[in-house]
């Protein structure tokens, strides 16, 4: 018994290892997604590493030497109180991705949740849960985060809360489409025949066969996070200063385009090139995981 339940692992594993190499040799067809996530993992390793590599405090101010030129001491020079824009680039972005990952899981959470129980009962709990998502797409992406960061106060917990309450929506419908459509399958109806509870099922038999979309549309609204939480540090409603946020940083350098035009080029180009990069990351992922999408 030992030896047959240890042959079955390592064909598990060897089936395992083929379907990883497969999905690796289809997504690298699609050189600018590849260009992409090498993106992304650079920014990622850079977020985690990078705070204790760097020189200089991204807090630590130094007057006498503001506007410093691009130097060997100061790669992208300083900012208008004298801080190290690299230090504040790199702390920078773990605040990013640290908002945009507990952002998206959040509301991946809360999607799961709703969409789940919309498709799975219907009836009037899918118009109750439906009627709320309606109410939430009915306002811009942004203006939303907006009205909730009013209400909640600034801060970066409130930020990621506003951004996962953006993120609900698109999770929430595409899990619910997937519900509607997996939930007549034979081996759903197998399991309720043989008595497993309504929330087992969606846990167990739905929910694994419905993550590619879910997949792909977090990944994309990875960059969507990014790009909402710096909208608002922009406008004075997300991360306060002195927290080196990219959005931040580039509120800050708006009274210097004209005089010191590298304090807004640094963080913009960072939050771009993320946000670019988790686009073409998730269309890669789009034609790998749903390649009907591809050919309709």
């Amino acid at each position: 018994m030992k030896d047959l339940a240890k042959d079955q692992n390592t064909q598990f594993n060897k089936t395992k290892a083929k379907r990883i190499r497969l999905f690796w040799k289809m997504f690298s067809k699609r050189k600018v997604s590849v260009f992409g996530f090498i993106i992304i993992i650079t920014f990622i390793i850079v977020s985690l590493l990078g705070p204790y590599l760097t020189l200089h405090d991204p807090l630590t101010q130094n007057p006498a030497n503001n506007f410093e030129k691009i130097s060997l001491k100061h790669w992208l020079g300083t900012d208008n109180l004298g801080r190290d824009v690299v230090s504040r680039l790199v702390h920078g972005a773990r605040i990013s991705f640290q908002i945009s990952i507990v952002s998206v899981g959040l509301g991946l959470l809360a999607g799961l949740i709703l969409g789940g129980l919309s498709g799975y009962y219907g009836g009037k709990v899918d118009t109750l849960i439906m009627r709320f998502i309606d109410v939430l797409l009915a306002f811009p992406g942004i203006l939303l985060a907006i009205v909730i960061v009013a209400v909640l106060g600034n801060g970066i917990l409130n930020t990621m809360v506003a951004v996962a309450i953006f993120t609900i929506p698109d999770f929430a419908r595409i899990f619910r489409s997937s519900v509607m459509s997996i939930k007549e399958m034979e081996y759903v109806e197998a399991a309720k025949a043989l008595g497993f509870s309504d929330i087992t099922i969606i846990i167990k038999q739905i929910t694994p066969n419905a993550l590619s979309p879910l997949i792909v549309q977090g990944t994309q609204l990875m960059g969507t996070s990014i790009l909402i939480a710096s909208g608002l540090s922009f406008i004075g409603l997300g991360v306060q200063p002195p927290n080196p946020e990219w959005g931040a940083m580039l509120s800050d350098a708006r009274e210097y385009l004209s005089t010191y035009p590298l304090l807004a080029i640094a963080p913009g180009s960072a939050i771009t090139l993320v946000v670019l990069s988790f686009s073409l990351v998730g269309d890669g992922l789009r034609d790998v995981l749903d390649p009907q999408l591809k050919n309709n």
